[in-house]
Formats: structure tokens, sequence, C-alpha cells
């Protein structure tokens, strides 16, 4: 018994090393150890990237359609060359959007409140589209019905005149693209901006101007390369790709490989939910709130270039008659609370893993602490604190075992010395000692882990909270999201990591006292690339650990060696 505590230490440190390395792996592109995906790697970036495609009939990859006709419409493959149409850019207080008369797309995004993370002079360009980068917002009609041509992304629409820029009292800006009519169908597009939000309202009015009515599906669709967006760690890994949400599966995010393995599962109908694509601190969604039939598609469409799409079925519209469907294109910040609002199950883009449930109540308390204090590192600093609070009594008895295990180290030492030969009579005069003096060799470790779930739950929401981002602390931290460019916040959490092992009783096992210094160094070296929050969450639970173990051990004199 006397070693399990450290033993279970050895093994949490090892699986945290063991779970990094394999993060890495997956970062650069190489396959896990544990048979998930790999991030893909870009290809060809120095080629522009082609036009990602949804519905056509001609193609012969058809994919069953929304209304469960026998015949079928796919997406438009891409074509040859990338042929651009007029470039119309619409500016609000919060984005700068740019779209493509060609199929009327979306096609370059900046967020006006962010700057980028790799050339701070510049905004985050969330949708782009350029030699290195695919990820664009699409919108088009499709049929079953054979010979029948709709327009879609890839038709040349004429852009109507209007504002481009939202002036001082105004509240929305208004873009309206219409096709030619294409076999007399025609497609009319209107796209609408509003002050301070990141939402963009999407009418679709299909006008069929020909002589028999046509079954019609509109499809809202993301395309994105499948690199991860620049600036990311290679020390933690967070999800880029696809996801979708419905009330039977709920949220679920699809990894690249599967689409491109076509093994990818997902729900392929419901009569509600949505789709996105989601990365660090920041996401886009195709939304319809009002409940109806609709259909899910991934697919591959080039070489590293992939797309989710909606697609809804309008039904037979009649010649001389119009149908018209509204959307809400989603594309900003991944503010919880704001997107809760905008749909069910939306805030889950903002990605805590498996500890979401106790993830969600700590971001609401520390959102409930920056308001009141002000400071999103002091918020930090106070959550960790009331966190400590909670466990107070939880910690002392685990700080109490370790002082009592410290206090007959020497004894076990002697023991281990003299019953070296016999290790069944060394583990009966262990065990009288522990009994004794009423230690528990493991009753250190049991309270740990109990409140383990709660820091790493921690840990997921100072990741993946864009709040953090360029948001200051003290002195010469300006972004909580950034490393610390002095590296004192990684110095002093290793430093405390290093006397928190001189507090604790030493191991007999000079081996296992060589690992337990070396440790907080490994984890330290870590921690030089991780955010500033992240680092000033550790330091400050390490400052408190210490203080509350340094208190109980004066009370047991057993502090110092």
């Amino acid at each position: 018994m006397t070693d399990i505590r450290r033993t279970l230490l050895w093994v949490v440190f090892t699986m945290s090393l063991v779970l990094l390395w394999d993060a890495w792996q997956k970062h650069n592109g190489h396959p896990s150890m544990f048979g998930g995906s790999a991030r893909p790697v870009a290809v060809g970036a120095a080629t522009p990237p082609a036009s990602a495609g949804v519905p056509a009939a001609t193609l012969p990859s058809a994919v069953p359609s929304a209304t469960g006709a026998a015949a079928t419409a796919v997406v438009p493959a891409p074509p040859a060359a990338l042929p651009t149409g007029e470039q119309v850019t619409l500016s609000t207080d919060v984005v700068k959007a740019t779209f493509d008369s060609q199929g009327g797309s979306l096609v370059r995004l900046e967020l006006l409140g962010y700057r980028d993370s790799v050339d701070p002079t510049h905004n985050v360009a969330l949708l782009d589209q350029s030699a290195n980068r695919l990820y664009v917002a699409q919108t088009g009609l499709v049929t079953t019905q054979a010979g029948v041509a709709l327009p879609n992304h890839l038709t040349q629409m004429t852009v109507a005149p209007g504002e481009r820029t939202l002036a001082p009292g105004a509240n929305e800006l208004v873009l309206r693209f219409e096709s030619p009519a294409v076999d007399g169908h025609k497609l009319v597009k209107t796209y609408t901006l509003k002050r301070g939000e990141y939402t963009i309202g999407v009418r679709h009015e299909f006008v069929n101007q020909g002589n028999t009515a046509v079954p019609a599906q509109l499809y809202l669709q993301l395309a994105r390369d499948g690199n991860p967006a620049e600036g990311g760690s290679k020390f933690y890994s967070t999800f880029t790709g696809p996801a979708m949400y419905t009330e039977a599966s709920k949220f679920h995010k699809i990894d690249f490989k599967d689409i491109a393995k076509g093994s990818d599962s997902h729900d392929k109908s419901a009569d509600n939910g949505w789709v996105a694509m989601v990365q660090h601190y920041f996401a886009s969604a195709w939304l319809v709130t009002q409940p109806g039939p609709r259909e899910f598609r991934t697919a591959k469409v080039g070489d590293n270039e992939y797309t989710i799409a909606m697609v809804l079925p309008l039904g037979d519209v009649a010649a001389g008659s119009s149908k018209a469907v509204d959307a809400v294109l989603f594309a900003g910040p991944q503010e919880e609370n704001k997107l809760a609002a905008l749909a069910p199950g939306l805030e889950l883009v903002k990605d805590y893993g498996w500890l979401t449930v106790l993830s969600k109540p700590l971001f609401w308390l520390l959102t409930q602490l920056h308001a009141l204090i002000g400071n999103w590192g002091f918020a930090i600093v106070a959550l960790v604190v009331l966190l400590k609070i909670a466990f107070y009594w939880l910690n002392a008895s685990a700080y109490r075992s370790m002082g009592k295990m410290k206090a007959v180290a020497p004894k076990v030492a002697e023991l281990k010395e003299r019953y070296k030969d016999k290790p069944q009579e060394m583990q009966q005069q262990m065990m009288r000692i522990y009994k004794e003096e009423k230690v528990n060799p493991i009753g250190g470790c049991l309270p740990i882990f109990v409140q383990m779930p709660f820091f790493i739950a921690l840990y997921w929401v100072l990741l993946s909270s864009v709040e953090m981002r360029n948001a200051p602390w003290i002195g010469w931290i300006h972004d909580l999201s950034a490393k610390d460019p002095w590296f004192i916040l990684p110095l002093l959490m290793t430093a405390s990591s290093l006397f928190q092992v001189w507090l604790n009783p030493a191991p007999p096992d000079p081996v296992q006292a060589k690992m337990m210094w070396i440790m907080p160094l490994a984890f330290g070296f870590m921690f030089f690339f991780f955010p500033a929050g992240l680092v000033l969450y550790w330091l400050t639970n390490n400052i408190l650990s210490i203080a509350q173990q340094w208190f109980i051990n004066k009370q047991l004199g057993v502090n110092g060696k």
C-alpha cells in the first residue's frame, strides 16, 4: 500500500503526456494512436481552390432527394477553372462581408472586433476564398425533374444597386441578387445585415416563369478546406470541421477524414436542425428555425475540400407562381449565450468535450464574476478561489493525509532498509505503522481525483471561450488567449509546482523521488506555450493549494525536510 499514491500520480502523469503527444500528432496530420482522425494537411495550397458544389441532376453520383422521389438531385460539380463575378462588399459595425455575383455567394467575412492571431494588424477573416483558403457560404436550387436546370451557386447573377456601408443611425443593409431566367426559372436572393449582429438574414425566392410545375429544392451549404485555422498551438488540439444538430441525435461533430472515406455517420433527414462549420473560437451555421422536412448531406468535392449542406424541399412550384424561404446565416464568435438564443443546441459549437455538464455552469459563474469585477483575468482568479473554498474540506483531508505520510516517512524508510530481504514482513510492519499513526496511504489521492473533473472542465472553459481572446489582465498580459510574452506566469507556475513537491512526503524509492521533481518541470515546459489565461488559472490553483497544505503541515509539525 505504501506506493499506491505515487503509482496513481505516475499513471496520471504518464497518461497526460500520452494524450498531449497524441494531440500533437493529430495537429500535424498524423494518425491518432487511439484510432481517431488526424487533421487533414493542406494539399496543393498554391493552387486556387475549386468552387465546391451541391445538387445537379446531370451528375451520376446521385443522392436521394428530400421528397423521396425516384429521381435524384445532387450538388453541381466544381468547374475546371474558378470563374469569378463582380465582388460586392458590405460593411456594418461588426463585419465586412464580400459577396460574389457568381451564385450570390458569401466568399469573405471579416470580423471587425477581432484581430488575427498571426497578424494582429488585420482582422480575423472567418470566411475566405483565396489561394490558401476555401471557406464560403453557398446556396442555390436543384430539382429531381430530368432535363430541367435551376439557378445554383455557379450561376452568374446581377447585383441590385444600393448602400454598401451601414450609415450612422441606420440599422440594416440589404443586398439583392437576381439570376437570369434559366429555362424560365429565376432565383432572387436577398441578404439583410443588421447593426451589431453576426447573423445575416437570407431570403430565397424561386420564380417559375416556365410552362410547367417544377419540384424544386433549396440547398444551404458551407464549403471549407480541411486545414485547421492558422495560429493554433501544437501543444493542445481543438476541433475543426463540420457539425450538425437535430432534436433526435443532438449535436454531432463530423470529421473531415470520415467524409473523405464515406464513413461519416449522421442523421440524413429530419423536420428540424441546422448545419455548421466549427473551428477554435468561431463558427458559421445555416439556420432554419421553422419546423419542416430537410435533408443533411456531406461530401468531399475536391482535393482537401469538403461541404456540409441542408436541403429543403419547396414542393411543386406551379407555372407562373413563386415560392420564398427565409434562412439565417450565422458567422461569428462562439458567444455561448447569444448562440443559445439563435437556435436549439447552437451553443454546443463551443466545444467543451465530454465535460459539458460541468463546463456550462462554470462558464456561467465565470461570466457573473466578470460582470462584477470587469476583468477576465481577475474573474479567473476569483473563480479558482471559489472552487478552492467549495473543496476546502476535501482538500484538507487530502493534505492532512499527505502530512501524516510525510511524518511517518522516516519510519517507513527505516523499515524498508531493515526488511529489504523480507518483503512480506515489511508490508506487515508498514501496515502496523499506518494503523498506529492513523494514516491512509491513498487518502491524499482520492479527494484530488474527486475534484479533478471540475478543474479539467474549467480548463476547457478557458481554452474554448472567445471572451479570453484579446482580453487583457495586468501589465504585460494583453491577451489571455495567447502565451505569456515574457514567460513570467509559466515560470511562476513551474516554481510553485516544484514547491508543492517539496511540501509533499518524499517517496522512499529514489527513482520515484526523482520523477516527482521531473513531473513539474515537464508540465512547466508545456505551459510555456499555453494561453496565459490557462496558466493563470493553474498558478492560482497552485498558490492556494500551497497555502492550505503549508497551514496543515504546520499544524502537524511536518513542514521542512
